[in-house]
């Protein structure tokens, strides 16, 4: 991956304004209904919610300042005063949910009108400073409008064997998915404006298939699709340049959106809770 820092990148003193993507999938949040709260990231982990943990690391990092936490819905916000205690600061500021996550990034990004730019999910339970810091270092330092950042699939298993991770499968790698996204430039909009379509286009597999390119999407079956002529084709579809940078950090695959994640979670924060507490830890 390409790792000369453009002329404008301004490292470490650069602070970047940042997304949180908080909204509801049509139909609500399976988590949020087993759980009993009203959206999903109201979920309980360890005994800090989701979105506090997540709010408590953008906090603690070096690289961010202010930002806007797209979702949930009003009506939620209005009805919890633990939303509105975690607002209470000003640093970050609510803003209402679009018609899916990529819609929503983009509203909040224009509104606010900064680039570099990070955007992350608040159901990111286990995210902390430190990997938010790790990703931002490695994102501005490259030559890219979009950054995303990916977790080796050997990495991932090797953390969390029995756990169930979705994966893109390379011929030189499998990643994990870390819901950490770096908008280098107002043209890496365009990235998100095209998986706005491809999120469309959803629950109609076959036009994905017709918009990605039958070849392309037979050899990533095959297992002979490079990441890096992934990434070349998405840049040219999403017409700016998308990189990856890899975060060999396990826990930064892992999100919160089903209970058997809530329960991976939760038994690492409690046993790191427990290291932590102990007198050798003091």
């Amino acid at each position: 991956m390409p790792s000369v820092p453009p002329p404008d990148a301004d490292l470490p003193d650069a602070k970047l304004d940042f997304v949180i993507l908080a909204g509801e999938r049509p139909g609500g949040s399976p988590l949020a209904r087993a759980m009993g709260v009203a959206a999903g990231v109201l979920v309980d982990v360890a005994g800090q919610t989701a979105i506090a943990r997540v709010f408590a690391a953008l906090r603690a990092s070096t690289f961010t300042a202010n930002g806007v936490l797209c979702g949930p819905l009003q009506s939620i916000v209005a009805d919890s005063t633990h939303l509105q205690a975690l607002l209470a600061p000003g640093d970050i500021r609510w803003l209402a949910p679009a018609s899916g996550p990529a819609a929503s990034a983009v509203a909040a990004l224009e509104q606010q009108g900064s680039y570099p730019a990070l955007v992350t999910t608040a159901d990111h339970a286990l995210l902390t400073g430190a990997i938010i810091d790790a990703f931002c270092e490695r994102a501005l330092a490259q030559d890219a409008d979009f950054v995303v950042g990916l977790v080796p699939y050997d990495c991932v298993r090797a953390a969390f064997p029995e756990s169930k991770r979705t994966v893109l499968r390379f011929s030189d790698g499998g990643y994990c998915g870390s819901n950490l996204f770096c908008v280098r430039s107002e043209r890496g909009l365009k990235a998100l404006l095209f998986w706005r379509h491809v999120e469309s286009l959803r629950k109609r597999p076959w036009k994905i298939a017709r918009h990605l390119g039958l070849f392309t999407l037979l050899r990533y079956q095959l297992g002979r699709l490079r990441s890096a002529d992934a990434f070349a084709l998405l840049s040219r579809k999403a017409g700016c340049k998308v990189l990856f940078v890899q975060l060999a950090i396990a826990r930064a695959a892992v999100d919160v959106d089903s209970v058997a994640d809530r329960e991976l979670a939760e038994q690492l924060l409690l046993r790191e809770q427990q290291a932590d507490s102990t007198p050798a830890a003091r």
